[in-house]
């Protein structure tokens, strides 16, 4: 290994750099920051829930609220699922609103990955087990350390005001 010498009449040390001085490299990463992320996220086992999901959007909008639409199925990708739900909070996600059809998996799977309060909107769907029972009971049924709160069957409206309540907007 060659060392190489300093040429005669340069400095040796280096000097900290002063606080008030522009740091380029730190103002470029701070503009990949979105200051206004979503703070609420929605989403839905099925694109065909959007529909009945859409009244969730429309108050959060109403009420100036930030929010987020995916759409994840607890079934069929379970892990987007929990990456979804693991890193909503770092995304700047503070309440998560999880609807779903059937066995209405999706809000029991997202609490069990994030510490955010999760709002169980039932879905009433095509081949539901009377008039969406199935999902509703499947939404508040969870087990102990992995709560839900959960509104009506359809009820994607009240699980809006729900977030705002939670978000104290």
């Amino acid at each position: 290994m060659e060392t190489i010498e300093p040429r005669r009449g340069t400095a040796t040390t280096e000097t900290e750099p002063d606080p008030t001085e522009p740091m380029p490299e730190v103002e470029e990463a701070f503009d990949e920051i979105e200051v206004d992320a979503p703070r609420v996220g929605i989403i839905m086992g099925s694109a065909s829930d959007k529909p009945v999901m859409q009244p969730a959007g429309e108050e959060l909008l109403e009420r100036g609220i930030r929010y987020e639409v995916r759409v994840l199925s607890a079934h069929r990708d379970p892990e987007a699922v929990a990456h979804y739900a693991r890193n909503a909070h770092m995304r700047g996600l503070r309440v998560i609103i999880a609807a779903a059809g059937m066995s209405a998996a999706l809000p029991g799977v997202v609490a069990a990955n994030t510490d955010l309060p999760v709002i169980g909107v039932p879905i009433k769907a095509k081949h539901t087990v009377g008039d969406g029972l199935d999902a509703l009971l499947s939404t508040v049924q969870m087990p102990p350390g992995v709560p839900v709160a959960c509104v009506a069957i359809n009820g994607a409206r009240n699980a809006a005001v729900l977030a705002a309540r939670i978000l104290g907007c």
